[in-house]
């Protein structure tokens, strides 16, 4: 399975712990692990690499310059990283028909598979949206002059690469954020659901990006059967939306124990893999 993942060096250390998850709870799967990237240094990508290694998968390493996107606009703290997922396509192996990207505020609780060999053919995507009220409504305003059905979550979306290749025009993504500045706010996230959304197809949020800050929404909305137990019998993708993130030492959310637990799992590894360098 291919995996994409797009990040800087301050999340290192989430995007092992994810890893860790998708590994733990998919050992009879093997995973060719993309990472693009612009400022990673040699030994960052060397530990990174041993670490999939040792995990029985393999990291493919691609360079992003600057240069790429020398026409593309940014927005104040907004970078051209901003781009990477949205074109992808275009670094990415030819060969490669489908890939899904994963935040690093992931956990991957149960196999991925059945969500991997999703049919996606005529859509570019696959995605969830978070059908909440008050989420729809702000981006409704927000974005009113565009028709969007849903507004999906970038964190999880699986790739239909020859059709974007065919369907994606970076001039229009430039166009679009040159002209809506003051209005976007997630800017990677506004472009796929402005321009893309009616060719995304629409992923189950409680099973492939349960965003868990909505526990008690989710499980109100589902008459009680969204419960812990259907989640670990169900769920596959724990999403951790939002500026609180688990690994920082404020977070209080409902399943911050969880991630703690698999936090520890990675940093086993990394105490393990230094251990032995040292002998």
């Amino acid at each position: 399975m291919n995996i994409l993942m797009t990040l800087d060096s301050n999340y290192i250390k989430p995007l092992k712990v994810m890893l860790k998850s998708l590994f733990l709870n998919n050992q009879e799967e093997s995973f060719a692990i993309y990472v693009m990237h612009s400022s990673l240094d040699t030994q960052e990508l060397e530990d990174l690499r041993q670490f999939i290694d040792n995990h029985g998968s393999q990291l493919n390493v691609i360079y992003v310059d600057d240069d790429c996107f020398e026409d593309a606009p940014t927005l104040l703290h907004y970078t051209k990283a901003m781009y990477y997922r949205l074109l992808a396509f275009k670094f990415l192996p030819q060969e490669l028909d489908r890939i899904l990207y994963l935040d690093p505020d992931i956990l991957v609780i149960n196999s991925i598979r059945e969500l991997y060999n999703t049919d996606i053919e005529g859509y570019l995507y696959a995605a969830s949206y978070h059908d909440k009220i008050a989420l729809k409504e702000v981006n409704k305003v927000r974005l009113n002059v565009y028709d969007i059905d849903a507004y999906y979550n970038s964190g999880v979306l699986l790739m239909n690469l020859p059709l974007q290749r065919q369907l994606i025009d970076e001039k229009v993504i430039y166009d679009f954020v040159d002209k809506n500045r003051s209005k976007l706010i997630m800017p990677d996230q506004d472009v796929i659901n402005v321009l893309y959304s009616k060719q995304i197809k629409s992923l189950d949020e409680k099973l492939y990006n349960y965003d868990v800050r909505f526990y008690s929404y989710y499980k109100i909305m589902n008459g009680g059967v969204c419960d812990m137990d259907y989640i670990f019998e169900n769920t596959v993708i724990l999403h951790f939306c939002g500026k609180k993130k688990p690994w920082n030492k404020q977070y209080s959310g409902k399943f911050h124990s969880l991630y703690k637990q698999y936090e520890k799992f990675a940093l086993n590894d990394r105490m393990k893999s230094a251990l032995l360098g040292t002998r």
